[in-house]
């Protein structure tokens, strides 16, 4: 049986998962590949733990450009993160010749269309399966098992921290710091937490779903992005009582004007499949015209759960690598000369339905003025919930409204905000009805 010479750059969580998974599985693996999976070389920074963990199985170095340059190196996978020295390797391999498994979805997310171009033109495989939601096989699933579909939309539940975060909160009643620091105490969350919170890690991986789905470049700059870091414990109480949870959503949507893409906490119905995802697991839901809704779930990262990405990819690119490269499946699932300048659309064109808390004086005429400056922005109510605050003298209001375009809701929150009875600044959050 043939063998396939694997060079791995970066021996971390992940890439110490690949190798176990590659040694357990051996023989499974080269029964599906054909061929035997074998790394070779190995870069690391802690040269002596990397030993330790190989057993003396493969030569362990500092230099990955030894490994990008090995005339024997079939495929390198790229674990080491980040888009400065990362992608400089990338290129570098695709330039020597070498097929490209990486995990990485910040690199591919701010330069995967120079990254996808270049591997066209030598001729090699870029693949990214563990850049999305870990061991979910979302890529795969859109790229070819709905390949047969127009794509109408993907939204899901894509980084784990966050949701974990989330659960904890509605689960304890303990507000997001503490919750944050619990997180990291469990390895959830890392020490500087913000791509994550904030909701930037969610949107590197819609950006490549999107590209996917659609046919699109990859354009994560026009992506709108908003974290959970301000979501108040009274919001997720309140969601609860309303029928909802809140969960970091991310959706790319198709419209007949353009592409939505956003990623924001979002009030899910409580008998969405997607509101029950508890816990750093991961769920997403796309939509075909022709297979109708489907759902993959699963762990989104660690470890193994990645690693089974990574080794999936390598068995892919091992059937594959031989073939003729006009006739393998395209890195963004349509051929590169189709891709389409469908525009992305802002936030503010976005419609939907919205819960909006604030806090007023409570005193008689206030619902008449913010019911007034709503409607004058074609805004309806679908519901309102008034009870009265800590304090004698103030009421927290709640309304849900009625699917609306954003930029009038934004207009209406800076309207009512400047009224004189306001006590704080109004949370808007958007709500999903996904299903």
């Amino acid at each position: 049986m043939n063998s396939v010479k694997v060079g791995l750059l970066g021996m971390g969580v992940v890439g110490s998962g690949t190798w176990t998974v590659l040694e357990r599985n051996a023989k499974e693996i080269a029964r599906r590949a054909g061929s035997t999976i074998e790394i070779t070389k190995i870069a690391a920074l802690n040269v002596e733990h990397a030993k330790s963990l190989v057993n003396n199985k493969a030569i362990i170095t500092k230099d990955a450009y030894e490994i990008i340059k090995d005339p024997d190196i079939d495929i390198v996978v790229e674990l080491i993160g980040g888009d400065g020295v990362a992608l400089d390797l990338v290129m570098a391999a695709i330039d020597n010749g070498k097929h490209v498994v990486t995990a990485n979805k910040a690199l591919l997310a701010k330069h995967g269309n120079k990254v996808f171009a270049k591997a066209s033109e030598h001729g090699v495989m870029v693949a990214f399966e563990a850049a999305v939601a870990g061991g979910i096989p979302i890529v795969k699933s859109i790229r070819e098992g709905l390949t047969a579909n127009r794509i109408e939309f993907a939204a899901g539940i894509i980084n784990g921290t966050t949701n974990f975060i989330l659960s904890e909160m509605r689960s304890t009643g303990l507000p997001f710091k503490e919750v944050l620091k619990q997180a990291q105490e469990l390895g959830y969350a890392e020490a500087d937490p913000t791509f994550d919170i904030e909701g930037v890690d969610a949107a590197h991986k819609l950006t490549l779903l999107a590209s996917l789905a659609f046919g699109i470049p990859i354009q994560f700059e026009k992506a709108y992005i908003e974290g959970i870091s301000n979501l108040s414990s009274d919001d997720i109480i309140h969601a609860e009582k309303l029928g909802y949870r809140i969960k970091l959503l991310a959706i790319t949507k198709r419209r007949e004007d353009g592409i939505e893409l956003r990623v924001h906490p979002s009030l899910i119905p409580s008998g969405c499949l997607l509101s029950n995802v508890e816990g750093a697991m991961n769920a997403v839901l796309v939509k075909g015209d022709a297979v109708g809704p489907t759902l993959y779930y699963g762990q989104g990262a660690g470890g193994e759960p990645t690693a089974s990405a990574v080794v999936a990819d390598l068995v892919d690119i091992t059937r594959l690598h031989t073939a003729d490269p006009e006739n393998r499946v395209p890195h963004l699932a349509f051929q590169p000369e189709s891709l389409c300048n469908i525009p992305i659309l802002p936030i503010e064109m976005v419609s939907t339905s919205y819960y909006l808390r604030m806090r007023v004086k409570d005193r008689p005429g206030v619902l008449a003025d913010i019911s007034k400056i709503l409607s004058d922005l074609n805004i309806s109510i679908g519901s309102m919930i008034q009870q009265c605050s800590d304090k004698d003298s103030e009421a927290d209001i709640i309304f849900i409204t009625h699917d609306s375009i954003e930029k009038n809701i934004n207009i209406s929150i800076k309207k009512i905000e400047s009224l004189e009875f306001m006590c704080s600044k109004i949370t808007r959050i958007r709500i999903e009805d996904i299903s």
